[in-house]
């Protein structure tokens, strides 16, 4: 009987701790966060209404867009002209950076250049070829370089001559 009387009290009072008010803690916090001083924040500034922008550029060329090079017509333009008729050689399908000069090769007294290709081919080159997709006429083949003379249009769309030249490949040298 004891023992019921005394774990009725234990009860009792466990249960009365805990009676208290909910959050007790959160609402001092509160409270005293309430009292710190507040900070003064600037003004918005002043929104300005947008203005669109005229786009007058429908008539010019569009750099998103490929030209084609076309042929001239009626015989108008400068007196520089690529060949588009003749057939293309196979130096011509690539970029002249992405191919390399690995040598040189003399045979009957001429002097031929040793091109590599991107995909691992090797081609031999000599004064009047073709190389890159710039029209690039081989003029001149040393053991160190090939000298081209490109026919590249502006972007007026005449046609100018830029030398070029392709030097040995540094670790064909070795």
């Amino acid at each position: 009987m004891k023992r019921r009387i005394l774990s009725s009290l234990v009860l009792c009072a466990i249960l009365a701790s805990c009676g208290g008010e909910p959050y007790s803690d959160l609402k001092e916090f509160v409270k005293e966060s309430n009292n710190l001083p507040h900070g003064r924040l600037p003004p918005l500034p002043d929104v300005k209404p947008y203005e669109p922008f005229p786009y007058d550029a429908y008539a010019l060329f569009d750099p998103f867009k490929p030209r084609k090079i076309e042929p001239p017509k009626n015989g108008a333009g400068s007196g520089i002209q690529p060949n588009l008729t003749r057939r293309k050689e196979p130096l011509e399908a690539y970029p002249i950076e992405n191919l390399r000069m690995v040598g040189t090769l003399q045979q009957n007294k001429a002097t031929y250049a040793l091109v590599k290709s991107p995909d691992n081919n090797l081609f031999r080159v000599k004064s009047g070829n073709y190389v890159g997709q710039n029209f690039g006429l081989v003029t001149d083949i040393s053991e160190s370089a090939i000298k081209l003379k490109e026919i590249i249009q502006d972007s007026g769309g005449d046609w100018t001559e830029r030398i070029s030249t392709m030097t040995l490949a540094e670790d064909a040298a070795k």
